[in-house]
């Protein structure tokens, strides 16, 4: 019998027992995985707010507990743009509304004159026009989900809107929600002149980093975001998603551990004697170790495989929920995949240790003794 085949056969002697530690140690990498998967997402969509306008960073009030809650005014618009380091400078207001059965419908304010060169692409239709009050243009995946084409009626809690343009953008909060004119979403959403955050796009020639410092030295209450990893700055969902998606880890260590532990040990436990033949016809201690230790890692691999299918399985159900459809798509890196794995590699040598020493430890004698 080879080394292998007898690893697989002291797993499948307690086929019951076997298949609850892999189900168990599953259910942590599916949270692993599922959670991975949708913070991946959210960074993605966080990224292609970042970049919208081809700009090179935002300009958003330090602090804010949220990008949506972030307030700047139409004057430090107005002085972004009159900067000689600066070439153009776009503000937009954010609004959450209801629209249908969808309550986080985003209503993106701007001036039309902004979006005419580098506002999304127009599928259908046309732009909103200067003065237009009653105009809206609508993401592709909004007016699928609301069944809307050109000429017909976007109804908001607030007021209704005209659609005259459909557009495609890259990012799903884009196209899962609508542009109106600057002064519209401000009156609806009760902020006279200002803007959630402002798109800049440095000068030619000048380095974008320095003058988002220049910026934020200048302008004490703003500050600038040129990646995900500072949108901290304004917004604390990522910052606090990426602590769950540690602390959940941590648990699925911790808690798979034990259940492998446990299962290793009553393992160990019943084949004493077994061990103390191999032992007495010449086992070194060490290959009783990686006899142990090649269990456990068979059993966390198998539940990092099935652990990742329901995980990925998982994802894909919570994107039934329309409202969850609307606001995340859901991005299957392989970095999410590569941490499961780890997180399984380390339950199974964590798991392993103490058996592996209670093992090693009985002398022949003994484990031959022991009843």
């Amino acid at each position: 019998m080879t080394f292998m085949a007898l690893i697989l056969k002291n797993l499948v002697r307690q086929r019951m027992r076997t298949a609850l530690t892999v189900l168990g140690i599953s259910v942590g990498i599916t949270t692993v995985v599922a959670l991975g998967v949708v913070l991946s997402g959210v960074r993605q969509t966080a990224s292609a707010v970042l970049r919208a306008y081809d700009s090179d960073f935002i300009v958003a009030q330090k602090g804010s507990s949220d990008l949506t809650f972030s307030i700047v005014t139409e004057d430090e618009v107005e002085a972004l743009r009159r900067r000689d380091d600066v070439a153009d400078a776009v503000g937009a207001l954010f609004h959450v509304s209801r629209v249908g059965g969808n309550p986080f419908f985003v209503m993106i304010g701007v001036e039309a004159e902004d979006i005419v060169d580098q506002g999304p692409q127009i599928t259908e239709g046309r732009r909103i026009q200067p003065g237009a009050d009653d105009e809206a243009m609508i993401g592709s995946r909004a007016a699928s989900t609301l069944d809307l084409d050109v000429g017909g009626t976007l109804e908001t809690e607030e007021r209704d809107f005209t659609v005259v343009g459909i557009y495609k953008a890259d990012n799903i909060w884009e196209d899962n929600g609508a542009y109106a004119a600057l002064d519209v979403v401000q009156e609806i959403a009760g902020k006279p002149n200002a803007v959630t955050a402002v798109y800049v796009k440095v000068a030619q020639g000048e380095d974008p980093d320095a003058v988002a410092d220049r910026i934020e030295d200048e302008h004490r209450g703003l500050t600038s975001i040129s990646s995900v990893d500072e949108y901290s700055e304004v917004d604390q969902g990522i910052e606090i998603m990426d602590a769950m998606n540690l602390a959940i880890s941590a648990l699925a260590v911790g808690i798979g551990a034990i259940g492998v532990m446990n299962t290793m040990i009553m393992s160990v436990f019943e084949r004493t004697r077994e061990i103390g033949i191999l032992r007495a016809v010449g086992w070194r201690g060490s290959r009783i170790v990686r006899m142990i230790l090649g269990e456990s890692l068979l059993l966390c691999g198998v539940a990092a495989v099935f652990g990742s299918a329901l995980g990925v399985l998982a994802s894909r159900m919570v994107l039934l929920i329309p409202t969850v459809r609307s606001l995340l798509e859901p991005q299957y890196e392989a970095q999410v995949f590569v941490r499961a794995l780890v997180v399984a590699l380390i339950v199974a040598i964590v798991g392993a240790v103490y058996p592996a020493v209670r093992a090693v430890r009985l002398t022949p004698m003994e484990a031959l003794r022991h009843e």
